[in-house]
């Protein structure tokens, strides 16, 4: 019977009334476009391979830069007035904490050529007690300690000031990113307590040692460490 005919049916009371129109299930699942979960899912795939690419893009740095067009060589900077001061931290913490106590060190240009030295994690303590207590330091203040995620690793930042000179320096620690374990400044800087307990909190760094370590900021249950760049957070749009 045609749409036509039904329709003639239903005015004259000859045939039944029937819904023509698209046939509707009640069943609510089908209403969904696509299962959230597999939303999600797509979009933390998405973001772990983006991580890998600039991991692997930072991983292959250090190539040699191209050389300088013919007459635009630019003559060498000269020294920074700083480099004797590096100098002097690195040859110290040689002596107090072990020769390969530091893994590198330079002049952060960006920073008015702060120095700015990596100590090996095993070597950590020891390269603290020595820059405190010695007069030929005295780094008795532990102004901040900050924590990076660079994808490759997670670091540590200690930022050091000499109240009686007026000097200052940092010290970095790498951590493994997989099991981020470093032992805690706590018990040579007691300023470093609550800094520590945010870094474990935001990027999941232990520090072995620590008074009182557990979460500063997000809820104890909170799964994850909200600033480390492989965080899944629960509504991926915000």
């Amino acid at each position: 019977m045609s749409d036509e005919e039904k329709l003639e049916g239903v005015k004259d009371g000859t045939a039944p009334v029937t819904d023509m129109g698209p046939k509707r299930s009640n069943d609510s699942s089908d209403s969904a476009a696509a299962p959230a979960d597999s939303e999600r899912e797509a979009k933390l795939a998405a973001a772990a391979e983006a991580r890998a690419a600039r991991a692997a893009a930072k991983a292959a740095e250090g190539g040699t830069p191209p050389a300088a067009a013919d007459g635009d060589e630019q003559p060498p900077a000269a020294p920074s007035p700083r480099q004797p001061e590096l100098d002097e931290l690195v040859a110290f913490i040689r002596e107090a904490a072990g020769p390969d106590a530091i893994e590198s060190a330079a002049l952060n240009e960006l920073n008015g050529d702060l120095p700015t030295i990596i100590v090996q994690a095993d070597h950590l303590i020891a390269t603290a007690n020595a820059l405190k207590s010695s007069p030929q330091t005295r780094f008795t203040y532990l102004r901040n300690v900050s924590g990076v995620d660079y994808e490759t690793h997670l670091e540590v930042v200690y930022h050091l000031v000499a109240l009686a000179t007026g000097r200052e320096a940092a010290l970095k620690v790498k951590a493994d990113r997989e099991q981020p374990q470093l032992p805690s400044v706590t018990p040579v800087w007691a300023t470093a307590n609550w800094n520590e307990r945010e870094i474990y909190d935001l990027l999941g760094i232990h520090f072995t040692g620590h008074p009182d370590l557990r979460r500063i900021m997000m809820p104890d249950d909170w799964e994850g460490h909200p600033l480390r760049k492989d965080y899944a957070p629960l509504d991926p749009e915000v």
